[in-house]
């Protein structure tokens, strides 16, 4: 994410801080008021890394410098969560169907299972967004989307 504090237009310094409260308040609800990160690595029973891996892994089998590129990491250190998933009985490297060179990382059952229950935790609103009212709800929703776009 690129940090474009210096591009606000002269007189609009209302509108920046306003900006900074906003983004400041988002960070603060999302790291450290409801813990998600932690939450999950303890419903799981492992850093949020190998947590950050299931979820890329969810949609299907990626090669291991895919699997690197999603998660923003090495390709050592990406082998080093890969290998503790495949000791915990969580993916497996399988052979690439396209090119029987090169092994796939795909999740277990149990893997998916995993996956499955980190990306419930992660994506189910706390009670306190719930309780807003619905247009509160509709106005955010729209804000999100058009950041993410």
């Amino acid at each position: 994410m690129e940090h474009h504090a210096d591009k606000a237009p002269a007189g609009d310094d209302d509108i920046a801080r306003a900006a900074a409260r906003a983004w400041q308040g988002l960070n603060t609800l999302l790291l450290e008021r409801y813990q998600l990160r932690k939450a999950v690595s303890e419903a799981l029973g492992m850093s949020f890394s190998r947590v950050r891996a299931l979820r890329r892994l969810a949609p299907g089998p990626i090669s291991l410098r895919e699997l690197a590129e999603r998660m923003g990491s090495d390709p050592p250190y990406t082998t080093v969560i890969v290998d503790d998933l495949v000791r915990r009985g969580l993916a497996e490297r399988i052979t690439n169907p396209t090119d029987r060179r090169s092994k796939l990382v795909h999740l277990t059952d149990d893997g998916q299972a995993k996956a499955d229950l980190a990306i419930s935790i992660l994506t189910t609103p706390p009670d306190d967004l719930l309780a807003l009212p619905r247009e509160d709800i509709e106005a955010l929703d729209r804000i999100v989307a058009k950041l993410l776009d």
